[in-house]
């Protein structure tokens, strides 16, 4: 029993060592910010959401065109394989942060346009330094649709809109700068990430 003991604390501390530190960002618009905690189940969402938009409007995808783009980096899982995991960090440093969105790309690295998945009021519109310009829309029971990195905001903060309508265009940012013109699209509840591809229609 010691020795079992023993090599299982080995392996544990070889397991341990010359890790990178893997850390998950939970504050809307802020995708990749060092020191945060990782949590052991991002993406978890409520029965309630979804009947909330199974029965008033269904979340749509924020791009016109989706079968022209493709996803760059996926939605964090904690619960995936060890290579999808791995195909949904960003790399900041040496901190690898878990990807609390979806990003879109078009395979010429031409700009699109980036629609509001759902109707709400935009509740903040901002730019930062590494993220780019970031418009955050605000819907019933806490959900908050997030579009980050893009350009050419035709909303400002207080406005009200409708699902569909034009509200940006892809851009570019320095956290993501090897995606080239790109959307970075998230989901909150309650300030939580949710799986974008939990509600999205297929």
């Amino acid at each position: 029993m010691a020795a079992a003991a023993i090599i299982v604390t080995l392996m544990w501390l070889y397991q341990g060592s010359g890790q990178l530190e893997i850390v998950e960002d939970n504050q809307p618009g802020q995708e990749a910010t060092e020191g945060s905690e990782i949590a052991e189940q991002p993406g978890a969402i409520d029965e309630e959401t979804l009947e909330v938009l199974a029965g008033n409007e269904t979340l749509q995808w924020p791009v016109l065109n989706r079968d022209e783009l493709v996803v760059a980096t996926p939605f964090y899982e904690a619960d995936a394989s060890n290579e999808e995991r791995q195909a949904a960090m960003v790399q900041v440093g040496n901190t690898y942060t878990a990807h609390m969105g979806i990003d879109f790309t078009q395979a010429e690295d031409q700009p699109f346009d980036v629609l509001a998945a759902m109707s709400g009021k935009v509740s903040h519109v901002d730019q930062h330094p590494t993220n780019g310009f970031v418009v955050e829309i605000s819907h019933p029971d806490s959900i908050v649709t997030i579009y980050q990195g893009v350009s050419d905001v035709t909303v400002k903060t207080g406005d009200e809109v409708k699902q569909g309508t034009i509200i940006a265009k892809s851009g570019r940012n320095e956290l993501e700068k090897e995606l080239g013109n790109h959307l970075h699209f998230e989901i909150r509840q309650n300030g939580e990430a949710v799986n974008p591809g939990l509600l999205l229609p297929e």
